[in-house]
């Protein structure tokens, strides 16, 4: 299964899960590993970076705002 991590902040995306969140961050670490499914030696690291990188994720939307652009509502 290959999938785009697609933006996850307005206003592409009106609403985001944690299921989306969570779908953003499987995919960007099984792209750097290579892994689509780590080998049971390496399943605690491999979830421990999708744990890491989904709470890091939730805090940079939790923490970004965007701009209005002018006539819009």
């Amino acid at each position: 299964m290959c999938r785009s991590i697609k933006t996850l902040r307005a206003p592409y995306t009106e609403l985001v899960t944690e299921t989306d969140v969570r779908a953003a961050a499987l995919q960007y670490v099984r792209k750097v590993s290579g892994f689509q499914r780590p080998a049971v030696r390496n399943a605690v690291a491999f979830d421990h970076a999708v744990g890491v990188i989904e709470q890091a994720t939730a805090q940079l939307l939790d923490a970004i705002t965007v701009r209005e652009v002018r006539g819009s509502k």
